[in-house]
Formats: C-alpha cells, structure tokens, sequence
C-alpha cells in the first residue's frame, strides 16, 4: 500500500528569510511582511505569524497594511528564491526517503512507501520531521495518506501539527474536505465557490461531464488522483553532485535472477565511478521504473562508507523479495544519494599484524530489515544516577575507551523506568524481608547493600538533598534483582521512602 507524506510550511517565505538572509533579516520582535507587486498596486504576498496576529492577510494592499500596522518590515518578495531554496529543502529531506520532491509554492511531498519502518514507524517519522524544521527555524505541518492529494489536504487543512491519515482511501474522508483543497488552479475554486460549492462532496454528488465543460479537466482529474483512480507521479528531486548510474532495457525485465543480475552489474558500474572520485557510499537508493510509469524505491543504509561493489550488491539483492515488476521493468537507476570522502588505503598483512573484526556488513543488514533506529549500543556517560550513565550511540561509533566504574555490580537488565514494589522492611538500612512486583510476591534469601547514589544537585535544584538506597537482592528461587528505597529510610526531605524495582541481574 502506497504511503505519501505532504509537509506544508504554512510560513515558508519568511520563515526562510529569517534564517537565510544574514545581516538582512529583520529584528525578529517586528511582524513581517513580504511586498509583490500585482499589476500597478503593491500588494502583501506572504507574512509572519506576528503579522498575521494583527489581522494582515495576502492579498492585501500594503498601504492598508501599514496604515493598520505602524513600523511594520516589509521586505521585498523573492518567488524565485523562494522556489530555488524549496528545492534545495526537497534534497536535504531525501534522508527520509528515496523520492522527494518539492511542492510549490510552500511545501514538499515524499512517497515514503517502504521506508517509514526505518524511522521508528510513520507517527514517529511525522514528529521528527517537524522536529527538524522546528529546530531550524521553519514551522511545519506533516500529514501521511494513501494518496498524495489526501496527504496534500491533510497538512493544510488540518490544525494539528502531524495528522496520520488510514490506509486505505475513502470517499468519505475526500467529501468533508473543502474544494480548495484539491490542488486547483484559484478561479476554478473561485467559480465552483460562486455556484455554492463549498465541498469536494458538492461536487461528487452532481454530474461530472457538465463541470468538467465549464472548469475543465483538472477539477475531475485531481478527484480521481485524491481517490487513488488516476496516477498522481512525483520526480524525485536529485543533488546537483549525484552519482548514479542506470540502465535501460529494451524489453522488460521481471524475474528475480535478472533483476539480480543486473544489480550486481549496477553495483559495479558504481563502484568505479565512486573510486574515481574517491568517494564512498553512506546510502544508496536503486529506482525501478515499470512499464505502467510507476516508479518503486530500494534504499539502503550503510554505517560506514564503502565502495565494496559485492557487499552493496548483496544489500540490494536481500530486498528483492520487495519488488512487485507489474508487467515489467524498464528502466533502473542506482544512485549514491549520500556519500563521504574515502582514500584508498593500504590493506592490513596477515604476517604483520592481525585483521580486526568488521561487523560492519552485519550491521549494514540488520539496519535495512529492521530500522537504523533500532541498530545501536550502548555507551558510558559520566553519571551517578543509573539511567542517565547510559547513551544510545551508533553500532559503529569509535570506542572512546570510557567504561563504567567496577565498584559496585550493575544488572544486565536496567529498567527504562523504575517500577514501584511492595516490600516489607526494617528502616532505615536493613534490606526488604519480601517484595512483590507485578502482582508475584517473592521472598528475599539474600541481600547484599546499600549503596546510597545522591542526586546531580548541579542539573537541577530539587535533587540536592535525594537519595537513593539499592541493594542487590537474591530471591528464594535464586533470581536477582537490583532495587532502590527513595530516600534515607529516615527523612521525607530525601525521599518518598518508597521502595522501587530498577534492574534485573543476568
């Protein structure tokens, strides 16, 4: 099932002249407006959110503007520049997935069929986008559906700030939506608003043939592309610097050992072209065009750069099982879509000094079935309460040599949160004679504590006088487990004196 993601940026011509402009962007506690001109008169064509908060809108004439606006900054309106950085913005967001492209005049869409597991799922693909703009300065509204003119309706018509929409397309959800949302040219919306429709539901429920005579085909077309009845293609945006290479066929290729081979052929055609440049691959996206037009994506990950045309081969070859040829293929294209410097390098004697390890390939696999999120290790922070001494950090990153301190064991197992336990114990230092977690009540055999951890008084106020008292208790059936009295056992200032399971032992 096809999965599309529209991103609208409500605030995209200011927000990227704020950013953008250096010495010119202008103070940022003033409402800002964009000036055009149409015709003879000059006109608002774009605004901020401090503009629009004192009841300025485009299309309004400036001179009103300033009149109800005193001081307000006006700069001059760049549609060009505005399209161009657009399409810059469609290239940095093909991290998110092969096929991205922008959407003028204030948006993007991606197809992100298939790639959405390798973010963490589409809510958590959604969030992070707008994350990601937010954090440079663009406001942003993300929607993903079936097709792209519901994605498209969803992220301008809705107020929330990701909106995940069903996957299968129906009727009903295109009927409640307004006619502007159809991606129509303005006087049509204008003339279909004149003839009192006010939703796409107006329009469904009369005869086409008479609407389509007096506004054209567009109104039926961009219906039928919003219900998924008529091809809605989207041209990849493509880095200015992109490697690829590509082949065409002169009759259409289906089977699994002729993709595969030809694959592998690309692969290598590949690999020479990144050598020549010295370069190595980081992701690399293969593009298979179909006799019906349609377009399917492989992508695949690479934790550290490569040029090993075998192992990229074999990368591809693992996703074929993916790959539904229709009728045919015509055309594939293997593109290096991110890339980083690799000089060659001497390779390493065996008579000299051992070969270390590479599970890199290992890596690389596991990523592309299951999600680069959820490849990782874990790594050592300076820390003396347990769960912020750990970091998630890439499965390759460089050993810093750093390691946890050795005095005191730590549980293989560590909760992501502690959970709360019933115990009965003598305070303020004995360990519980018994504790019942998830509803099993277990009988403490053994125990050894405590170890009292104090709070980080320097990263916020309210722990400086907490602590904290584990102890490592064995159960009669010989389990262990790592728990934790908030607090001294004595005084309410320290803690809750409630007791909490934190870890498990191996």
């Amino acid at each position: 099932m096809a999965r599309v993601v529209s991103l609208f940026l409500p605030r995209w011509p200011t927000d990227r002249l704020r950013r953008g402009a250096g010495s010119a962007v202008p103070p940022v506690d003033r409402p800002l407006v964009l000036a055009g001109r149409v015709g003879s008169r000059r006109m608002v064509t774009a605004l901020d959110a401090a503009a629009a908060g004192l009841g300025l809108a485009p299309g309004m004439v400036l001179a009103k503007a300033q009149a109800m606006v005193p001081g307000l900054t006006i700069a001059e309106a760049d549609p060009r520049g505005d399209a161009e950085a657009l399409e810059r913005l469609a290239v940095w967001a093909l991290r998110f997935s092969p096929v991205v492209a922008a959407d003028p005049p204030d948006g993007l869409v991606i197809d992100a069929t298939g790639a959405t597991h390798l973010h963490g799922g589409e809510t958590v693909m959604l969030a992070e986008m707008v994350r990601r703009f937010a954090a440079a300065g663009i406001e942003a509204r993300a929607a993903i559906a079936a097709t792209r003119g519901l994605a498209h309706a969803a992220a301008r018509f809705s107020e929330r700030p990701t909106v995940r929409l069903a996957d299968e397309v129906t009727e009903a959800a295109l009927r409640r939506l307004p006619i502007a949302a159809l991606r129509l040219d303005r006087t049509v919306v204008e003339g279909l608003a004149g003839l009192g429709f006010e939703r796409v539901g107006d329009v469904l429920d009369r005869p086409r043939a008479p609407l389509v005579l007096r506004f054209g085909p567009d109104l039926g077309r961009r219906i039928d592309q919003a219900l998924g009845l008529a091809a809605d293609p989207i041209e990849p945006a493509r880095p200015p610097d992109l490697v690829e290479t590509r082949r065409v066929f002169a009759e259409p290729i289906g089977a699994a050992e002729t993709i595969a081979r030809h694959m592998r052929a690309l692969a290598a055609t590949l690999v020479d072209a990144l050598e020549a440049r010295d370069l190595g691959v980081r992701r690399l996206d293969l593009f298979l065009t179909r006799v019906d037009n349609t377009l399917q994506t492989i992508r695949v990950g690479l934790a550290r750069p490569s040029r090993d045309g075998a192992r990229l081969a074999r990368l591809l070859c693992d996703r074929i099982e993916t790959i539904d040829p229709g009728f045919g293929i015509e055309v594939m294209r293997l593109a290096a879509t991110a890339t980083e410097r690799l000089a060659a390098r001497q390779r390493v004697s065996s008579l000299i000094e051992g070969t270390a390890p590479d599970v890199s390939d290992l890596v690389d696999r596991l990523a592309d079935r299951i999600g680069e999120s959820r490849v990782y290790r874990f790594a050592p922070v300076a820390s003396d309460v347990p769960e912020r001494s750990v970091a998630r950090v890439s499965a390759l990153a460089p050993d810093d040599g750093a390691t946890w301190p050795g005095d005191w064991p730590r549980p293989s197992r560590l909760l992501a949160c502690p959970e709360p336990i019933e115990t009965l114990a003598l305070l303020p230092d004995h360990p519980p004679a018994w504790f019942s977690w998830r509803g099993v009540r277990r009988r403490v055999a053994r125990a050894d504590g405590p170890e009292r951890v104090f709070g980080e008084w320097w990263l916020r106020e309210a722990e400086r006088a907490t602590v904290r008292d584990y102890f490592r208790v064995e159960d009669d059936g010989g389990e262990r487990w790592w728990i934790f009295r908030a607090g001294d056992g004595e005084d309410l200032e320290t803690g809750s004196q409630r007791w909490f399971l934190h870890g498990i032992f191996a």
